[in-house]
């Protein structure tokens, strides 16, 4: 029974030897990683992703390095700057390996080794400017960061694609001083503007006035020119009857005559009755002779009309007389 036994243990063992050397053969690597191969602690080669054999007790696998993109944040830390003022700033690094092999094996802690590097070079890049331009040029230090970093990393088959300041904070005095200067320069653009709003307004003003005073002044100058146009025409009509009558009285023509004692009459009356302190008007026991006269008149200035080629008044009256 013993040797039986043990000649049905003998499969067995060769059974689970043989599963455990296919299992110490085979490896499955993830996407995004590489694996290093070591034979007797040597690196031999690399293990892309998927299905991979080794030699068992020989090969072992040495690093698992990450190939993808990873963020690396950096611990926040008080820097001065060139003026003496003291800043806390942290950052965040972007690294990828592209060459895992000096990854794996150039440097111990690859991590660590890229935090105390970047934490170095902030001190440095933001040391060497004042608290405004550190405040102000934060592109200028991720760039400078970002160039001297991924230099030094370079030997190490790292890529830093970018490194950006996450926080820059100036101590709370330092805070308070730049609130206040910022009020300030805010009240001084908001005075600035009121005034240009009100200088502007006052030239609107002012042109508008000008403009009205314009057009006031064109338009006396055109009632005036009316005016005097009116004028001349009726000078123009005085002088073409005189000149009617002046001709009748050198023909010997008593119409003439009695013309202008008409008119000197009619005014004479008008300016009695148009008195603001006269009661009664007293009517001249000759006004029947007036209007004989004023009849006679009408005849003459008929025909210095129609000498002159105007037309007789259409109600057929006396010019002298207005009829209401």
């Amino acid at each position: 029974m013993g040797l039986l036994s043990i000649l049905f243990s003998v499969p067995v063992l060769l059974a689970v030897l043989a599963i455990i050397l296919l299992a110490a053969s085979v490896k499955v690597v993830p996407q995004g990683y590489q694996y290093t191969v070591e034979q007797f602690g040597r690196f031999t080669r690399l293990l892309g992703p998927g299905l991979a054999f080794i030699i068992p007790f020989v090969d072992r696998i040495g690093r698992k390095i990450n190939v993808m993109e990873s963020v690396l944040d950096i611990p926040q830390q008080i820097v001065i700057t060139r003026d003496n003022a003291m800043v806390s700033c942290d950052a965040v690094v972007f690294t990828q390996v592209i060459d895992p092999v000096p990854a794996a094996y150039e440097v111990n802690d690859l991590v660590r080794a890229i935090t105390n590097l970047s934490m170095t070079n902030i001190r440095t890049v933001v040391g060497s400017m004042d608290l405004d331009q550190v405040l102000s040029n934060r592109d200028d230090i991720n760039a400078r960061l970002l160039a001297v970093i991924d230099a030094a990393t370079h030997p190490w088959g790292v890529k830093v694609t970018r490194i950006e300041i996450k926080d820059l904070t100036p101590p709370a005095d330092i805070t308070e001083a730049m609130a206040r200067q910022m009020k300030a320069e805010r009240l001084k653009r908001a005075e600035i503007l009121q005034a240009e709003g009100e200088k502007q307004s006052a030239i609107l003003k002012a042109e508008g006035l000008k403009q009205s005073q314009i057009l006031e002044a064109e338009g006396r100058r055109e009632a005036a020119f009316r005016d005097a146009e009116a004028r001349e025409r009726s000078a123009e009509a005085e002088a073409r009857a005189t000149s009617a009558v002046s001709d009748s009285i050198a023909k010997g023509d008593v119409n003439a005559l009695n013309y202008f004692l008409g008119l000197k009459y009619v005014e004479a009356f008008s300016r009695l009755a148009s008195s603001p302190q006269q009661r009664t008007v007293i009517v001249p026991a000759d006004f029947a002779g007036l209007v004989g006269a004023i009849e006679g008149v009408k005849s003459l200035t008929d025909a210095a009309r129609r000498t002159s080629g105007e037309a007789p008044p259409a109600d057929g009256g006396s010019p002298l007389v207005t009829r209401r």
